[in-house]
């Protein structure tokens, strides 16, 4: 039975333009399992490395964290679906050769779809969320009714966990879902359901394929990743260029590079995407323009400007305060004084944040011209 409702999940999966699926088995309460993920989340928050998200630490009137097992936010969840998307692109990667003064806005946020001959953006959130919601009422169409929640980045599910628990792939030591075939350029979307399933399925869990490789732990230039296929939010960029508010610690400042919105480098320098496929959903393209984008072109928006360009994408994520912190900091790092003007008139902004990130810029781009005489 479980051999088939999987096969029959991974068909309609596909048929609504996802690339791979599989449900798995929520674990039993004080099983071994669920012990072992209620365990490793709450130690991971307890010890800081969430940061400053918050909606990862809510807990429940009992004291429990929400995310720490989907029982505790949905007491009638017997199995989660797991679907994949591919996102990925034939396009550069951050880690290749780019023209100087550019930026780098992470792979995930060029998602867009054609709309008269003209690219559109798209919001990943909201493409998956319709397919998962098509998937569900076509299962049900099937198996009868049953209850269910769907999600994408929105609910008490750690995706990973159970990607992992339903064929699609293990976690790899940059924390990563990663496929043998399409690499770790995935959006994960998960319906929580009420449909049982024995709790040892999948039969066998997939095959952990990093094995002594290091390059995306030795690539990350914050050092965020460690050992334990963990990684301390505080010190990754995407993290601090996207969720964090007010100033960026100034020691991580110059490994943020030219990185303006998440960052794609330990995904980039993975053996296993460097043979991954390119995409070919037509709801999930890359934005062309948003590829190695000119600081200079960036940095030139005003706020109506940013919130039209990026008008739908995630991009929005940053706010136009931490999209402007960003920009200095990236224009900082550039080594091209060309962005003087522009910072300096910057250090003198409104925005407390935008001032202090540009007069820093500043700074470091007077060190490495002075740096670059005396060699």
């Amino acid at each position: 039975m479980t051999a088939a409702l999987t096969t029959r999940i991974d068909e309609l999966a596909r048929e609504v333009g996802f690339a791979a699926a599989g449900i798995a088995a929520v674990p039993e309460p004080n099983s071994p399992e669920d012990l072992d993920e209620r365990h490793r989340f709450a130690a991971w928050v307890e010890e800081g490395r969430a940061g400053e998200m918050e909606y990862l630490k809510r807990r429940d009137d009992a004291g429990h964290l929400v995310r720490s097992s989907v029982r505790v936010a949905l007491p009638w969840a017997r199995s989660v679906i797991v679907c994949a998307a591919n996102y990925n692109s034939s396009v550069p990667h951050s880690t290749d050769p780019a023209p100087p003064g550019t930026g780098w806005i992470a792979r995930y946020a060029w998602s867009a779809r054609a709309d008269n001959g003209t690219q559109r953006p798209s919001d990943y959130h909201k493409v998956l969320l319709r397919r998962l919601e098509k998937l569900r009422d076509r299962l049900a169409q099937e198996t009868g009714p049953f209850e269910s929640r769907c999600f994408v980045d929105t609910g008490p599910v750690v995706e990973r966990v159970y990607a992992r628990y339903a064929g699609i792939g293990w976690v790899g030591k940059n924390t990563c879902i990663l496929n043998q075939k399409l690499g770790s350029w995935l959006f994960l979307g998960v319906i929580v359901t009420s449909l049982e399933v024995p709790p040892n399925a999948p039969l066998q869990l997939p095959a952990d394929r990093c094995g002594s490789c290091t390059r995306c732990i030795d690539a990350c230039p914050t050092n965020a990743l460690n050992g334990d296929r963990t990684m301390d939010a505080n010190r990754c960029i995407a993290y601090l260029t996207i969720e964090k508010r007010g100033a960026i610690p100034e020691d991580l400042r110059p490994g943020i590079g030219r990185q303006v919105f998440g960052c794609d480098i330990c995904q980039d320098v993975c053996p296993w995407n460097r043979r991954a496929p390119a995409s070919a959903d037509p709801e999930l393209t890359a934005r062309k323009k948003l590829v190695n984008p000119a600081l200079d072109w960036l940095a030139g928006m005003d706020q109506p400007d940013y919130e039209r360009t990026f008008n739908g994408s995630p991009v929005r994520r940053a706010k136009w305060s931490g999209f402007r912190r960003n920009l200095a900091i990236a224009m900082g790092n550039s080594g091209q004084t060309r962005f003087l003007p522009r910072l300096l008139e910057w250090a003198g902004d409104t925005d407390p944040v935008v001032a202090e990130a540009a007069a820093w810029a500043v700074e470091n781009l007077r060190r490495l011209e002075y740096e670059g005489e005396r060699l």
